[in-house]
């Protein structure tokens, strides 16, 4: 049984075909996933999602490259954390990506909103998501300066839809974090992400499709859904030499490991 640890069921395309994903899945043996949260005034949606169906579970967060939504502050993610079914704290992090005519310096207002987000997983006891595109450095000097280096009180959580180096995943690895691939695994030019896929210890190792983004081959240029996720374990698998049931078993305990979800 496979698991989805991270996509975007509030995304209008798939939140309008739900009933359909959700038989897709079932048919995948795609037994759950994480819808996560990427502004306020989403998360209501987000969270009633999760809700409406017992396999379905829900983040509360504001992603880094969202601008022109409402702040959050430390109440506003702390008080959703605690709500039925919310596992984590994110999508969170830093995007230096798309920065335009702005410096890194100018991102301050993006290490803050960074900077709340792990403070209030500390608080919730809740892991992070985290998103770092173009960042890693700071996103991982933030981490350490607010105590996220694998000490009794940190959040800990996950680099989600890896796309980093070596090195970086190795530092995320040291502070505790897991990392998550996603279906950029299976593209043709992606092969220093394989060795990544390689090299992280199969008991670190989370999947995902980010949908409905980044569809894998062979369904690439469609929308992504949940449904998908096996063939990123596929992936993972060959890489690896085991069968893909190993690493079914193991991503869908790991997730069981960071995330405790539990009935509502």
């Amino acid at each position: 049984m496979f698991t989805d640890s991270h996509c975007h069921l509030s995304d209008s395309d798939l939140l309008a075909r739900l009933p359909q994903i959700l038989e897709d899945m079932e048919a995948a043996k795609v037994h759950r996933a994480m819808c996560i949260c990427t502004t306020l005034e989403e998360f209501d949606t987000v969270h009633g999602i999760a809700m409406a169906h017992p396999h379905i579970w829900a983040t509360v967060g504001v992603h880094p490259d969202n601008e022109d939504v409402q702040e959050p502050s430390l109440h506003d993610l702390v008080h959703r954390s605690r709500l039925p079914k919310v596992l984590a704290i994110g999508e969170t992090g830093l995007d230096y990506y798309r920065l335009g005519d702005r410096a890194v310096a100018d991102m301050h207002w993006q290490r803050e909103r960074f900077r709340t987000h792990i403070r209030a997983a500390r608080q919730a006891r809740k892991p992070l998501v985290i998103h770092t595109r173009s960042a890693s450095d700071d996103t991982l000097a933030i981490l350490k300066e607010e105590g996220e280096e694998g000490s009794p009180g940190a959040a800990g959580g996950v680099f989600h839809c890896f796309t980093e180096t070596e090195a970086v995943a190795r530092a995320a690895l040291d502070l505790g974090f897991y990392i998550s691939l996603s279906g950029i695994l299976t593209f043709k030019n992606a092969q220093d992400l394989r060795d990544i896929a390689a090299f992280v210890p199969l008991d670190r190792l989370l999947i995902e499709t980010d949908s409905p983004y980044l569809a894998p081959v062979p369904h690439r240029g469609k929308t992504n859904n949940p449904s998908y996720v096996p063939f990123v374990a596929q992936q993972v698998a060959a890489v690896r030499h085991v069968a893909v049931e190993v690493v079914a078993r193991q991503t869908d305990a790991n997730f069981d490991i960071l995330f405790h979800p539990s009935t509502p």
